[in-house]
């Protein structure tokens, strides 16, 4: 009994050290190879996370309650949100992209972002905005 306590007592210690570690995705990321990593957070496409803070285009939102995703390498997270005057509540997985950079899926969209630490890649067409091609109404 003794034996099944101690046990148990070191799981729960070592618990948060292994979390903290999965849930470090604090960074700047771009949505593509093209996009400058130069602007604020929030302003163009350049979204953060720091400190368990998420800014996004508009949006900032604090990420609560993480739960780490068995056998995955992710975290899932309550996502607190306000833009302007509206505020409202989500949850968001997060993983790391295996060149570094981030993963997330939030409301059925999975969104993949490059890490921003390196110039932006030149002559390398990713939208179709970038061949001119545009959407007519």
């Amino acid at each position: 009994m003794r034996r099944a306590a101690a046990i148990a007592v070191t799981a729960l210690v070592a618990l948060p050290a292994a979390a903290q570690e999965l849930t470090d995705f604090d960074g700047r990321y771009r949505p593509g190879p093209t996009e400058d990593c130069n602007g604020a957070a929030g302003e163009g496409e350049v979204v953060t996370v720091e400190d368990n803070v998420f800014t996004g285009v508009e949006a900032r939102c604090d990420m609560t309650r993480p739960v780490n995703v068995r056998d995955m390498e992710a975290v899932l997270y309550d996502m607190q949100c306000e833009s302007g005057d509206d505020s409202w509540t989500d949850r968001a997985m997060l993983m790391r992209a295996p060149e570094g950079g981030l993963i997330m899926v939030w409301d059925g969209y999975a969104f993949k972002y490059d890490a921003c630490e390196s110039a932006p890649a030149q002559g390398t067409v990713t939208r179709a905005e970038d061949i001119g091609i545009i959407e007519e109404e």
